[in-house]
């Protein structure tokens, strides 16, 4: 019995290695199709980081966050106007034209061209953190082949995932740049090198400022796994065991971060501009529909009440505000039957909701899958309750769950439930018809291979979802024949242009709404056992 032991603990190994040497052959395909995806259907984020390269290679730094010739002023942190000064001394060489503020929509096929290499080269550092994040992956898990190996599925999953490659390479954003920072920083955490993951993230944060939504789990679990160097053998911590100079020197880290983004423009008394350009709060509660969270419910049952309000007179017209929630725009309305939702109260929504699983980092620590967890978490509290989300913010929380699906099944179910749902989800981005069947194979690959390899993997472990979960998701395919087949030739597609985004957008808040209620339960469970073989 143990020779057979060793003999298959040897299998497990070898197959962990073989998986290891096909990391670049699958990193290499995934490049291979981002350049082949170069001449799709680009949205507006594509000029608005044309016209950033223009402001920071064409004007001082003091005029950044005031230069409003285009409507697409900059709204990221410092950090990432950084990032576009350095690519603005790339793109001269392309096409200079490019770099003229007043050069409004301007799109030349080289300009086009230098974009989406951009892209696709600043992926270099997601490749790479993909790579060290799959170094922390339980390797006694799987089966003998290397295509069974938790590593390698999990790379899979990261690098070929179906949301990063639409939004970012064909939508056009820089996500898997920014994205390459978090899993490396997190890869970091899981390696024991804390202050190194907390730097990267600190960077994080000044490049995109939406990464406030997973801050207090990264808080929390430096406080208490770095800064407490013991804990009783009851899991209590040992308050003697606090050590101030490596709470110091994470707060040194945070301080002088903070000051090379910010110190400028505090020095020169623009500090309040650049807020108040990366926090605009009058764009109204929801993203135009697009975003599955719970105002999206909210909103849809506020037009259902009025709609029956008016039917049966309990409504006057004339006291009724102006329906702006279908219109397709971003800005501020009233709801019209319930209470109508300030800035203030998604706040404190998302902070009441957001507690019970940053506390339990704190009182339950279960090292950095505890952490992992309080992260997808945050995020995916502050994507249900947040003001303004966008729809592409499902992908904070989409990735770095992936960490979670390949080591445990009831994650792994999870998993497929939020990717499969985000994902569609972000279909309305992709409106124009040439880009159709491509979202509709990508998708389609991606979700096969997450179901067969998620279940291949945990196997001897039972369903990874009900009946429920597995009728839910069935009901995703005619969702989407109605809202993109069936909807555009009916005589509703001039009256109601946005029913579908809107039909769509409640139909999968349903099913993130449910990933998160489990996502909660399992926290609150009590501390996770990972199947892991003696040594």
């Amino acid at each position: 019995m143990r020779g057979a032991a060793c003999l298959a603990k040897k299998q497990t190994i070898m197959a962990a290695q073989r998986s290891d040497k096909l990391f670049l052959p699958v990193a290499f395909g995934v490049t291979l199709l981002k350049f082949l995806l170069i001449p799709t259907y680009h949205s507006t984020d594509f000029e608005v980081h044309r016209n950033w390269l223009a402001i920071t290679h064409s004007l001082p730094v003091s005029q950044w966050y005031y230069e409003a010739t285009s409507e697409w002023t900059l709204d990221y942190p410092p950090f990432f106007a950084w990032f576009e000064y350095v690519l603005s001394h790339v793109a001269k060489y392309f096409d200079r034209e490019m770099l003229v503020v007043q050069n409004l929509n301007y799109s030349s096929h080289e300009t086009i061209f230098f974009q989406r290499l951009s892209v696709i080269f600043t992926d270099v550092l997601f490749i790479y953190a993909v790579h060290e994040c799959c170094k922390c992956v339980n390797g006694k898990q799987g089966g003998k082949e290397p295509f069974e190996n938790p590593s390698f599925v999990l790379s899979v999953l990261l690098l070929w995932n179906f949301g990063l490659l639409i939004v970012d390479h064909i939508h056009f954003q820089y996500n898997g740049f920014l994205f390459g920072f978090m899993l490396l920083s997190i890869a970091r955490l899981f390696q024991k090198r804390h202050l190194e993951g907390a730097f990267l993230f600190a960077i994080l944060l000044h490049l995109k400022h939406i990464n406030l939504y997973v801050a207090p789990a990264y808080g929390m679990y430096l406080l208490r796994s770095y800064c407490f160097t013991a804990d009783n053998p009851d899991g209590s911590i040992r308050w003697r065991k606090f050590n101030f100079l490596r709470l110091t020197a994470l707060g040194l880290i945070v301080c002088l971060v903070t000051a090379c983004s910010l110190g400028p423009f505090i020095v020169w008394g623009q500090l309040p501009q650049v807020l108040s350009r990366l926090f605009p709060f009058k764009r109204g509660l929801c993203h135009a529909y697009w975003a599955p969270n719970f105002w999206a419910i909210y909103s849809a049952v506020d037009k259902a009440l009025s709609v029956i309000g008016l039917k049966y007179k309990f409504l006057n017209p004339a006291e009724m505000p102006k329906a702006a929630m279908t219109g397709g725009l971003v800005q501020e309305f009233q709801h019209t039957v319930l209470p109508s939702v300030t800035p203030l109260a998604t706040l404190v929504c998302t902070a009441i909701f957001m507690l019970p699983s940053v506390f339990c980092l704190w009182f339950k620590p279960q090292g950095p899958r505890g952490f992992l967890r309080c992260l997808v978490l945050c995020a995916l509290t502050s994507f249900m309750f947040g003001w303004h989300v966008h729809e592409k913010a499902i992908l904070l929380v989409i990735l770095p769950l992936s960490l979670l699906s390949v080591e445990k099944s009831r994650d792994a179910g999870v998993y497929l439930i939020l990717a499969t749902t985000g994902h569609l989800s972000l279909f309305p981005l992709l409106f124009t018809a040439p880009e159709l069947p491509i979202k509709i194979l990508l998708m389609l690959l991606f979700t096969v291979y997450s179901f067969s390899s998620l279940k291949t993997l945990f196997r001897k472990e039972g369903p990874l979802l009900n009946w429920l979960e597995t009728l839910y998701l069935l009901g995703l395919l005619p969702l989407e024949i109605l809202c993109e087949i069936v909807f555009p030739f009916t005589a509703w597609i001039s009256k109601f242009p946005f029913l579908p985004l809107m039909l769509i957008s409640v139909y999968c808040a349903l099913g993130i709404m449910y990933a998160w209620l489990k996502l909660y339960i399992s926290v609150f469970r009590g501390p996770l056992t990972f199947r892991q073989k003696k040594e």
